[in-house]
């Protein structure tokens, strides 16, 4: 039976979420992609075990994850069952719903039926009578925005989640969704946005101080654009890389241009003076405002997940460095 390291909360970082009551591990564990049906168990049970040993207290999952959809949810079930569920009250795990599920007219979106329908799934297949944090999953211009968000609020009411979380959604919808929420007294904590060195749109869209200002913690997802961010296509890209997968998401093996192989080999350069791969002073990167609660990872082996922990080693960065990163990002 699995027994959790005793000195786990030593070398982890924790950030308040908003104003929440909550923390966050700077670092969360995210189980999209890597937990499907092709992916060994028990590689995923020691990511998972692992993960909680060095103190990520977070595990952050959606309906469709996996593949195929709901699979992911499944498997962090019978990791529960298998050791994990002793230490449930050490530990948040969310979940999301707004893209396609099922079929038929109600298998995504924002609608009532469609976010309860998908949540009782959801914690069907984890095992469990609530989860910590449910996401609306994406921003649904099709749906009434007070539906959607009085939804929300009668979830919560019936404590099948303890606080909620909207993703994917801009400064100008969080404000709209926030009003709905604050007055129906929703304890709403957290936004996830997308963004990366590569990928900096919620710094034009000032998304970090909106969600500071309506009492809110932000934690971003794909901070090493799905592997882009790393050493792997500085000389080449490897056959068995996700560039190479004709199912990958984000980024395609025509978009490693020989610019954005230059950009790599000259963040290689910084990092490697800091004493870093690319991708773990990337992962820092995204955590240089502590506006930024928390930046999710996802590993498919245990040894990455070791070297992204890693990363925390170093999250300081001087004025230099970060000049130089965006003389070299911007080039």
């Amino acid at each position: 039976m699995y027994k959790a390291n005793p000195d786990r909360y030593k070398e982890m970082t924790y950030r308040r979420l908003g104003d929440s009551g909550l923390v966050l591990p700077v670092l969360s564990f995210g189980m999209w992609y890597n937990f499907g049906q092709n992916n060994d168990y028990d590689t995923a049970k020691e990511m998972i075990f692992k993960a909680f040993d060095h103190g990520i207290t977070h595990f952050d999952l959606a309906n469709n994850y996996g593949p195929p959809p709901g699979h992911a949810e499944t498997v962090m079930g019978r990791i529960l069952k298998d050791g994990l569920m002793a230490y449930r009250d050490e530990i948040i795990i969310s979940t999301k719903a707004g893209y396609r599920m099922w079929d038929g007219p109600y298998q995504d979106g924002g609608s009532r039926k469609y976010l309860i329908s998908s949540l009782d799934q959801s914690l069907e297949r984890l095992g469990l009578p609530y989860v910590d944090i449910f996401y609306h999953h994406r921003f649904d211009g099709d749906t009434n925005l007070k539906e959607t968000m009085k939804a929300l609020a009668d979830i919560v009411a019936s404590g099948k989640a303890l606080y909620v979380g909207l993703s994917n959604y801009n400064s100008k919808q969080l404000k709209k969704a926030h009003r709905i929420l604050d007055a129906l007294h929703v304890p709403y904590v957290i936004t996830q946005p997308s963004y990366s060195m590569l990928n900096r749109w919620l710094e034009k869209d000032n998304l970090l101080d909106t969600q500071n200002s309506l009492g809110g913690g932000v934690i971003c997802y794909s901070a090493l654009q799905q592997g882009l961010l790393t050493n792997k296509y500085i000389t080449g890209i490897p056959s068995d890389s996700r560039a190479k997968n004709p199912d990958a998401l984000w980024f395609k093996e025509r978009d490693i241009t020989p610019k954005v192989v230059d950009k790599l080999k000259k963040l290689d350069e910084v990092a490697k003076k800091r004493g870093q791969s690319i991708a773990q002073m990337s992962l820092v990167w995204t955590l240089r405002n502590e506006k930024m609660t928390s930046t999710l990872i996802s590993t498919s082996k245990p040894k990455q997940l070791e070297e992204n922990i890693q990363a925390l080693e170093n999250m300081t960065f001087t004025d230099d460095e970060l000049k130089t990163i965006d003389d070299i990002l911007n080039s």
